[in-house]
């Protein structure tokens, strides 16, 4: 099976990677600095320089990948930022939000999404159960929250241009990640332990879904 997965230097992405290589899959796996891709490569995935908040790195990932067919693709890059609604957001902490978790998502499909549907495999973003606007408890991690409902819109509505694809949203759970600490309950191999369940049992009637860590549905 070939692997892509996108964000993959550290955490959850990283897990991805040292879990599909210990299957025997073929992985294909992104990060920004030398030392990340060197990680990568110590894995034995094939690393590409890759910066999902760069227009100019990401419209290369076409070329860098021309050819492959892609059983799983993974949109893995995030960042968090705290705050709520009682303070604006400053102009920096939304573009860097807005452009690693949503724009670079977005620029990423139209290049990979093909590749995907060229294998009928299945393209993978992780989201947040905190993009859900049906329980809304608090504004904490405001800007956050609003990105991961924008990417969640981004994933369903890209869905019906790539039929031959399965295009889903994955929360992975409240994770043991430098994002979600220590305090967290899933340790970050059981939540993509979870996922890769998930994602070797898709099927097409899921298209467009939005789905907990373990293939339960969630509203959004």
């Amino acid at each position: 099976m070939k692997v892509l997965v996108l964000g993959a230097s550290r955490g959850i992405g990283f897990e991805f990677v040292r879990q599909y290589r210990a299957a025997g899959d073929a992985v294909i796996a992104t990060a920004r600095d030398a030392e990340g891709l060197q990680r990568l490569a110590e894995l034995g995935a094939k690393p590409l320089k890759l910066d999902v908040t760069g227009p100019a790195s990401i419209s290369g990932l076409g070329w860098q990948l021309d050819g492959e067919k892609l059983d799983v693709a993974l949109y893995v890059a995030g960042v968090y930022t705290r705050g709520g609604a009682t303070e604006p957001p400053s102009r920096a902490e939304f573009d860097r939000t807005m452009h690693t978790n949503v724009l670079g998502a977005m620029q990423a499909i139209p290049q990979v999404a093909p590749l995907v549907e060229a294998a009928g495999g299945r393209f993978v973003f992780v989201t947040s159960q905190m993009g859900q606007i049906t329980d809304v408890a608090s504004s904490f991690g405001w800007v956050y929250r609003t990105s991961k409902a924008a990417l969640n819109m981004a994933v369903a509505s890209a869905q019906p241009d790539y039929p031959k694809a399965t295009f889903v949203a994955i929360n992975p759970g409240w994770v043991q990640t430098d994002m979600g600490g220590s305090e967290a309950p899933l340790k970050v191999e059981a939540s993509v332990a979870d996922m890769r369940r998930t994602i070797a049992n898709l099927s097409p009637r899921q298209q467009g879904a939005f789905l907990d860590h373990d293939g339960q549905t969630l509203a959004w």
